[in-house]
C-alpha cells in the first residue's frame, strides 16, 4: 500500500521475492540446493553492489523465464517496472544464442550488467563449485570467466 492507502502499481520487493520463491519452489541448483538460495544470493549481491529496487527485483526474477518458472507473457503483463522487465529479458538466454550476443544484449540494457555480475559471482563461488565433479566445475569456471570477460568485469568475481 502507498502512504495514501492505495495499492502501488508495481510489486514490492517482498512480493517479488515471494513470487520468485514460489515459481522456483520445485527447482534445485546443480549442487542439489533449493534454487531460491541462488536467487537470494544474487538479490543480495545486487544490493551490496549498490543496485536499486528495480535491479533487486530483476535479480529475484533473473532466471524465471529462462527456466520456464514464469512465462514471458506473464512477465510482460506483471506489475513490474518496464526497466525491471527489460533487465529480466536481457538476462534470459535464448536457445542457441552465442555468448557474445547474450553479453551484448546485457550491455545494451541499462541496469542488467550489475545483475549479471552478481549472478556470475554467486555461480562462480568456490564453495558452490567445490561440490561439483571436476569436469563440470572446470566447464562452468571457464564459462563464467568467458562471460565476465565479455562483460568487461575482469577476472576475479567479488562475492
Amino acid at each position: 500500500m502507498t502512504p495514501a492507502g492505495h495499492r502501488s502499481d508495481t510489486l514490492s520487493l517482498p512480493e517479488v521475492e515471494a513470487l520468485a520463491r514460489e515459481a522456483h519452489a520445485a527447482q534445485q541448483d546443480k549442487a542439489g540446493r533449493p534454487y531460491a538460495e541462488h536467487l537470494r544470493a544474487v538479490a543480495e549481491g545486487v544490493r551490496l553492489r549498490g543496485g536499486d529496487d528495480g535491479q533487486i527485483a530483476a535479480a529475484w526474477l533473473h532466471d524465471a523465464v529462462e527456466d520456464d518458472a514464469l512465462s514471458e507473457r506473464w512477465l510482460m503483463g506483471a506489475p513490474l517496472t518496464r526497466r525491471t522487465k527489460d533487465i529480466v529479458l536481457a538476462l534470459t538466454k535464448r536457445a542457441g544464442e552465442a555468448p557474445e550476443a547474450y553479453a551484448q544484449r546485457i550491455l545494451a540494457t541499462p541496469g542488467a550488467r550489475l545483475v549479471k555480475e552478481a549472478d556470475l559471482a554467486h555461480n562462480a563461488d568456490p564453495a558452490r563449485l567445490a561440490v561439483l565433479d571436476a569436469t563440470t566445475r572446470a566447464r562452468l569456471t571457464a564459462k563464467y570467466a568467458t562471460m565476465r570477460a565479455l562483460l568487461g568485469l575482469g577476472e576475479t568475481p567479488v562475492p
